[in-house]
C-alpha cells in the first residue's frame, strides 16, 4: 500500500546560512524530478548534487541547492528519502516547501519521520525516544545517556531481560514434566529462584528511573532562607550571569526566578525564592507563598545563611518542615567575610551545628570571589545524581515514565509468579504472570505498541524529525 510522501523543514525556523528540507515516501523520486528537474534520474545515492530548484507549476527558479538522495530501505525512515539544503531565509524555505506540496507531498506531522523509521523496523521504540532526548539534551549527562540509548544500550538490556524471562518459562515447562520428555521435572524451588533472580535484575534497572527522569526534566534546586541571606547573589553566581536583582534592601525578591543550568554536567532547574519571614506586605507574602510551593516540589534545597549569622528556631522549624524527605545543603554564604577554604563541614561538625540528619552537607561559599562554588556544584551532583555519578558511563538507565512503568509492571508480574508458584498455585495458572511480564517488556521496546502509545511518544517530537 502506498503511503503519503511527506515533507518538512528539518532546521529551526528563522534566518540562517542554510535550511534543510526533508522528503520521505514512495513518491520522493517523482517529486525530485519536478522540483529539481536537473537532477539525474535515478539520483546518485548519498551524493550531494548542486542543482536548480524550481516551482513545478511554472518552472520559475527558486534557488540552487544541494540535494542528497537516500534510497530505501537503506535510509533513516526505510523509505526513499531526500534532504535538500537551501539558503536559510524563511520566505525561500517556505517557497521550496510549497513547491514540494504542489508536486504532491504532504506536510509532515510532529515526529513522523522517526515514527516511519520505527514502523519500518529501522529502530525500536526505546531508540526512537532516544532520538528526541538527543535533540532536547541540554546537559552532557543527558547527551551521554541519549547517545548510549540510541546506540541500543537500553534496548539490549531489555532484550536480555526478555530472554531471561523466556528461560524462566522454559524451566516452567520442564517443571510440568510432559510425558514425552526424558528429563526429570525441574523442582518448583528452582523455578522460583530463577524468577527471583530475574525480578532482582528488573529491580536494579528500575532503580535508575528516578535519576534518569531527572536527567530529562532537570532537578529542581531551590535557594531558600531569610531575606538578605545571599540567595540572589548565589543564584547569579551559579548561573554565571546577572538574572536576579541584588540589593541590601530586605525583600527585594518578590517572586520566584527559575533558570535551567548544567552543573557538573547534570541538568538543574535553579530557583531563587523570596526571603522567608513573617511580613505584612501583601506582595511579598504572595512571593513567600510561591516559595513554599517550589520548596514542596524541590529535589534539593539550598538553605542559605551568611557565615556571620546564627541559626534561629524559625530556621530550624523551616528545615524540619521542608527538609524531612529531601536533601538539604546548608550554604554558608558571604564566606569572604571570614577566612576559610570553603570546604564542606564533616558530618561531626554538621551534627554539632544541629543540622544532622536533616542537612546532608554544609558548604561555605562566596558569590563575590567564587570560593566554594565548585564544591557546591559537586555536592549537588553527588546528592541528586549519586547513582549516575558512580555508575559506568555506558550503564543503561530509564529516562521516561513510560519505560519506568513498563519495567515496574514486569517486575511485579515476575514477583507475583514466584509467590504464586511458591504458595502452591498450579503452574499453568501462575504462568499467566510471566505472560504479563513479557507483554510489559515488549510494549517498552515497541514489539507491540497500541496506536495511542505511539501518538504519545511521537507527539513531543519536533516537526522534521
Amino acid at each position: 500500500m502506498e503511503v503519503d510522501t511527506i515533507v518538512a523543514v528539518a532546521t529551526p525556523p528563522g534566518r540562517g546560512a542554510l535550511a534543510i528540507i526533508r522528503v520521505s515516501g514512495s513518491r520522493t523520486r517523482s517529486l525530485l524530478a519536478r522540483v529539481a528537474p536537473g537532477l539525474s534520474d535515478p539520483p546518485v545515492p548519498r551524493r550531494a548534487s548542486l542543482t536548480a530548484l524550481r516551482d513545478p507549476k511554472n518552472g520559475r527558479l527558486l534557488d540552487r541547492g544541494l540535494v542528497t538522495f537516500f534510497p530505501g530501505p537503506a535510509s533513516f525512515t526505510g523509505e526513499d528519502t531526500a534532504e535538500v539544503a537551501v539558503h536559510g531565509g524563511p520566505l525561500l524555505t517556505g517557497m521550496v516547501m510549497e513547491a514540494f506540496r504542489k508536486a504532491g507531498a504532504r506536510a509532515a506531522e510532529a515526529g513522523e519521520f522517526t515514527r516511519r523509521a520505527y514502523l519500518n523496523g529501522k529502530l525500536d521504540l526505546v531508540r526512537a525516544e532516544a532520538v528526541a532526548d538527543l535533540i532536547e539534551a541540554d546537559s552532557p549527562a543527558l547527551h551521554r545517556a541519549a547517545v548510549h540509548q540510541m546506540d541500543g544500550g537500553l534496548s539490549r538490556r531489555l532484550s536480555h531481560l526478555r530472554e531471561a524471562l523466556v528461560e524462566v518459562e522454559a524451566l516452567l515447562m520442564h517443571h510440568l514434566d510432559f510425558p514425552d520428555e526424558d528429563d526429570p521435572p525441574v523442582p518448583a524451588e528452582e523455578v522460583v529462584a530463577q524468577a527471583q533472580a530475574l525480578a532482582d535484575e528488573l529491580d536494579r534497572l528500575l532503580a535508575t528511573a528516578p535519576e534518569g527522569e531527572l536527567l530529562r526534566e532537570g532537578a529542581v534546586a531551590v535557594l531558600a532562607g531569610r531575606p538578605n541571606a545571599g540567595k540572589s547573589s548565589l543564584y547569579n553566581a551559579l548561573l554565571g550571569e546577572e538574572r536576579a536583582i541584588v540589593t541590601e534592601v530586605p525583600g527585594t525578591t518578590r517572586d520566584a526566578l527559575e533558570a535551567r543550568v548544567s552543573m557538573g554536567g547534570y541538568p538543574f532547574r535553579l530557583v531563587d525564592t523570596a526571603g522567608l519571614r513573617e511580613v505584612a506586605d501583601v506582595v511579598e507574602s504572595k512571593g513567600i507563598e510561591v516559595a513554599h510551593r517550589y520548596l514542596s516540589d524541590a529535589d534539593v534545597i539550598l538553605l542559605c545563611l551568611p557565615v556571620d549569622q546564627e541559626w534561629t528556631e524559625e530556621e530550624r522549624g523551616f528545615r524540619d518542615r521542608f527538609g524531612a524527605d529531601r536533601p538539604v545543603i546548608l550554604v554558608r554564604t558571604c564566606a569572604d567575610r571570614e577566612e576559610g577554604e570553603g570546604a564542606p563541614q564533616t558530618g561531626e561538625e554538621a551534627q554539632e551545628a544541629g543540622l544532622q540528619p536533616k542537612a546532608h552537607s554544609v558548604v561555605r561559599v562566596s558569590a563575590r570571589t567564587g570560593e566554594g562554588l565548585g564544591r557546591l556544584r559537586d555536592t549537588l551532583c553527588q546528592l541528586v545524581f549519586k547513582g549516575l555519578v558512580e555508575a559506568r558511563v555506558d550503564a543503561p538507565i530509564l529516562t521516561r515514565t513510560r519505560q519506568r512503568e513498563g519495567v515496574e509492571l514486569a517486575r511485579n508480574e515476575v514477583r507475583a509468579f514466584g509467590a504464586a508458584l511458591d504458595s502452591g498455585v498450579p503452574a499453568e495458572a501462575a504462568a499467566a504472570h510471566l505472560k504479563g511480564a513479557e507483554v510489559a517488556l515488549e510494549e517498552i521496546l515497541g514489539v507491540i505498541a497500541p496506536e495511542d502509545v505511539l501518538d504519545r511518544v511521537f507527539a513531543r517530537f519536533c516537526i522534521g524529525k
